[in-house]
Parts: C-alpha cells; sequence; structure tokens
C-alpha cells in the first residue's frame, strides 16, 4: 500500500521542540507564560496594521469571544455565510442568537455584496436589524472587502472577519485577518501553520484583548479570593502549544509559498483537461495563500465526475474532499432563513478540495497527476 497523501496535514519546520522544552524546562505549563507572549507579538508583527491578538484554545472560541464583546445575546440575529465550516457558525447558538445565512459569490466564493446588501434592507423591513455579520476567507482566499466593508459601514452593523483559512493571504497588499471589527484566526491541526489545536481574537484595542483575555481565563475579578461577575471561559491558549507557534511563525512564508507551489502546479495540470476550472484569484487585488486547492466540475464538458475523482484518488490512499456543505442545507439549520440564488450549492455540487499541504514531496505531486490522468484519460 502506498504512503498515505493527506489533504493538508501538520508541517514541523524543526525549531519548535526548542520552544517547548522552554516552557518543561522552566515549568510553564499553563495557559500563560512567555511562548503565549512572545507568539501573540509575532503575529501582531506579522499582521501589522496595529492589531492586537489574544491566543486561544480555537478559531470558534475566538468568534464566541467576538460575539460576547459585541453584545450578541439571546434573539438577536447575525449574518453569516453560508458556505463556510460550522466552526464559523456554531458560536451564534452559543450566544441563543439566530443565524441569518448569506449566498456565495463565484468570483472568490465568499459571502456576496448584493446578497448581504438585501438580506440586510429585508430583515431591518421585517423589524430585526442584524447585530453582526460574519464574513470568511475560504480556502485561504480573500473576500471583496472594499464592497462588504462598505456595507457594513453604510448600516453600521460590526464585521467579524473569519481569517481560519487566510492567515498570509492579502487583499490590495493588506493582510486578511485585519479588515474586521473583530477578526479571528485558527491554527488547527491543518492550517498553514498549527499549535495542534489553538486560534486568536484579533482585535483593535489592548482594551478589547484584556477583555477577550479576561473571558477565556473564566472572568476572574481583580481579588484575593476567587470572585466572578460575568460569565467566564476556559479558553486561553496554553504555554506549550504556543511554543509550537512560536517554531512555526518561523517557516510561516516557507508555507505559503509551498502552497501556491501546488496551486501552479494543479493549474499546469488541468490545464489542457476540458471541463476542469481550479479555484485562483480574479485579478491581482487578491493574494491567497492557497491553503486549499480546490477544482470545478463542468458536468457538461467533463466525462468524469467528482465523485470519479474522488474515488480514484482514494483507492490509491490520497485523500481528497468535497467542497463545505453550505450550512443552510445542514439539519441543525433546517428553520434558518437564507438568501441567495444557490451559488454555494452549486460549489459544493461541483467542487473538490485536493491534496495541498506544504509537505507534499515531488514524488506525491507526481503520484496525484499519474492518478488523475489516468482518470481523466489524457
Amino acid at each position: 500500500m502506498n504512503t498515505k497523501i493527506w489533504l493538508s496535514s501538520p508541517h514541523m519546520g524543526g525549531t519548535e521542540e526548542k520552544y517547548v522544552k522552554e516552557a518543561f524546562d522552566t515549568n510553564w505549563i499553563a495557559p500563560l507564560g512567555p511562548n503565549v507572549t512572545a507568539f501573540e507579538k509575532a503575529l501582531e508583527s506579522y499582521l501589522q496594521n496595529n492589531v492586537h491578538i489574544a491566543c486561544l484554545s480555537s478559531g470558534t472560541a475566538a468568534i464566541h469571544l467576538a460575539l460576547i464583546q459585541l453584545n450578541v445575546s439571546t434573539g438577536d440575529e447575525v449574518l453569516c455565510q453560508s458556505f463556510t465550516f460550522c466552526g464559523t457558525t456554531n458560536p451564534i447558538a452559543y450566544v441563543g442568537a439566530k443565524p441569518v445565512f448569506v449566498d456565495s459569490e463565484l468570483d472568490t466564493w465568499n459571502m456576496c455584496p448584493q446578497q448581504l446588501e438585501i438580506a440586510i434592507k429585508d430583515r431591518i423591513e421585517k423589524g430585526k436589524k442584524p447585530k453582526a455579520i460574519i464574513l470568511v476567507h475560504l480556502y485561504g482566499m480573500p473576500a471583496k472587502m472594499d464592497e462588504i466593508l462598505a456595507i457594513s459601514s453604510k448600516y453600521e452593523i460590526p464585521l467579524i472577519e473569519d481569517a481560519a483559512e487566510a492567515l498570509g493571504s492579502k487583499y490590495k497588499g493588506r493582510k486578511c485577518g485585519t479588515f474586521g471589527a473583530f477578526s479571528i484566526l485558527s491554527f488547527n491541526g491543518n492550517k498553514i501553520i498549527t499549535t495542534s489545536g489553538g486560534g486568536a481574537l484579533v482585535t483593535r484595542t489592548i482594551e478589547e484583548k484584556e477583555k477577550t483575555i479576561f473571558y477565556s481565563t473564566q472572568a476572574r475579578d481583580k481579588a484575593n479570593h476567587y470572585q466572578h461577575s460575568e460569565i467566564g471561559y476556559n479558553y486561553r491558549m496554553s504555554n506549550i502549544s504556543a511554543g509550537i507557534g512560536r517554531g512555526q511563525m518561523e517557516v510561516l512564508d516557507k508555507h505559503i509559498a509551498l502552497r501556491i507551489r501546488n496551486n501552479n502546479f494543479y493549474k499546469s495540470l488541468f490545464k489542457s483537461i476540458e471541463g476542469i476550472t481550479v479555484f485562483s484569484e480574479m485579478s491581482s487585488d487578491y493574494s491567497s495563500n492557497h491553503w486549499l486547492s480546490c477544482i470545478i466540475f463542468d458536468e457538461k464538458k467533463s466525462l468524469v465526475t467528482k465523485d470519479d475523482l474522488f474515488n480514484e484518488l482514494a483507492k490509491n490512499n490520497i485523500e481528497s474532499r468535497p467542497l463545505w456543505k453550505p450550512m443552510h442545507m445542514q439539519p441543525i439549520n433546517n428553520n434558518s432563513m437564507f438568501y441567495g440564488e444557490g451559488n454555494c450549492e452549486f460549489l459544493f455540487n461541483n467542487g473538490l478540495c485536493l491534496p495541498s499541504g506544504s509537505n507534499l514531496k515531488e514524488e506525491d505531486l507526481e503520484r496525484i497527476e499519474r492518478i488523475v490522468r489516468k482518470t481523466f484519460n489524457v
């Protein structure tokens, strides 16, 4: 049996163990310490734009704390991109609010500005102005930020920017993760860099960062005894995990370059195969980290289906994955509202994610190419 080729597996750079060892040697085995502080500073320096970062246990936790700080609560409505992972949307339920799902546009696969404004106008007409917007940069591709931000500003609805998949991506030269009232990052095992699990909330002020840390450490009041005036959560990142993150920051740009290499490989591979489009930037305003490289099948032109390629890759121990199933189509959201024209359903039905890890070797790419060419008979 051939060695497994994963969709996107962790890729260590070599210095992570040093920072983890420091944590053990100094007994900083806690949800605070030098690694946490240094990792936050490294991220702030990387993103620039005067942001402040609180490292947490997950990107989902970061969205939860962003919603809390925007005073979203029971009965409120939150506009959310439907084409995403449940980690984006579940925190809406955590605070007792209701998601209102918005379709994608087909240029970036992200929230459609036109459908967003339609949704806002309709909810306002019905006396239910949304409390927040959650936008996602899907698969590392930046959204149409100028248009989205203009709508957010026009209707005075704060934007939460989910950049979990987009660390290192840029829109008009500005790093994703710096556009929202709050932004979030993820360091899950399959992301551009990992802390094995973890995430961060990106804030605009130091006061918001401190409030985030307060909530993420059980909201303990300043007192000699344990006293709590607000509900808190156990969401802070550990010093061990942050040590991995420090080492990963040293290879972040290298990992992005390797993911871009993979995307270029797929564009070259499928260039002459009819009916297949490789997801890529619509213009020079967009710079994706290409966290995952994806393809769309045109069923009218391709004799090979999405399932055909998925199954053939699986037979050869190569992982691929359908695109995200839209959240408004999920059983947990059966009664949720959706504004759109079916773009995200089209993408789900016709798209496939291909192996994209920064640790793919040349022989892995050659093996993928052999299977693809065999499947398409080219």
